[in-house]
């Protein structure tokens, strides 16, 4: 019997995963147990209510059929959490118990967004410590933390193939209406301005550069361990 994972996909407000990752939601969504979590509503975005972006994200989650949670931490405030906000991501971790963890890759325009890297990557280490003071759930080591892509391009360590899901990723997008097509009345923003063309044109190279349609890349910072030597099959 194939053992079902559970992954917990992290980002600093709702949008940042599906941007990044959706494909990749999308395609575990069918096999394992995945999560969605954002560390703060998105509050202090320029378009859109924090009941509208919620409501968004509810829809975006259910087209990429993950599990959705949402804690409420301050946006642009990610390096004031106070001890009591950041134990609450140590103890989801504790109780989710995944044996993945993906989170935003800390080289970014937006600051929140490698902050949000930054702590998840040390959330992960407590949530081993057996010690750890105010978690109750048993400690829990996360064998496995990547890091995904949001603004900009870096050289993956590993790709996956989402061809099969871009359908669901752009519709996953496509949800969040306040942000990247809010209407004429709007404030301009990075998101405003053919932003979603450019996500699709990064999911294309990746995918150019790997053989298939689509891809989404991943960054690792320790080494991969493979059972036998990875690769596609040639054709005949």
């Amino acid at each position: 019997m194939t053992h079902k994972r559970t992954l917990l996909t992290v980002g600093a407000h709702p949008d940042d995963i599906e941007i990044g990752m959706g494909g990749t939601v999308a395609l575990h969504s069918k096999t394992d147990n995945v999560y969605m979590l954002s560390l703060t509503e998105g509050d202090l975005s320029s378009n859109g209510t924090v009941e509208t972006r919620q409501q968004e994200a509810e829809r975006a989650a259910e087209i990429l059929g993950a599990g959705r949670l949402q804690l409420t931490w301050r946006d642009r405030m990610l390096t004031a959490v106070t001890q009591e906000e950041y134990t609450q991501l140590v103890q989801l971790i504790r109780r989710i118990q995944p044996d993945t963890i993906f989170a935003p890759y800390y080289i970014d325009r937006h600051p929140d967004h490698g902050d949000a890297g930054s702590i998840v990557k040390r959330a992960v280490f407590d949530a081993g410590v057996k010690l750890y003071p105010g978690v109750d759930e048993n400690a829990h080591k996360v064998p496995n933390m990547y890091y995904y892509m949001i603004n900009g391009y870096h050289r993956p360590a590993f790709y996956v193939d989402i061809t099969a899901a871009a359908g669901d990723k752009e519709a996953a997008l496509k949800a969040y209406k306040s942000q990247f097509n809010p209407g004429e009345e709007a404030v301009s923003t990075p998101l405003t301005d053919g932003y979603l063309e450019t996500i699709q044109a990064r999911d294309r190279l990746f995918g150019k550069e790997t053989g298939v349609t689509y891809a989404e890349g991943f960054i690792a910072e320790t080494p991969m361990l493979f059972q036998q030597v990875p690769g596609r099959q040639g054709s005949d």
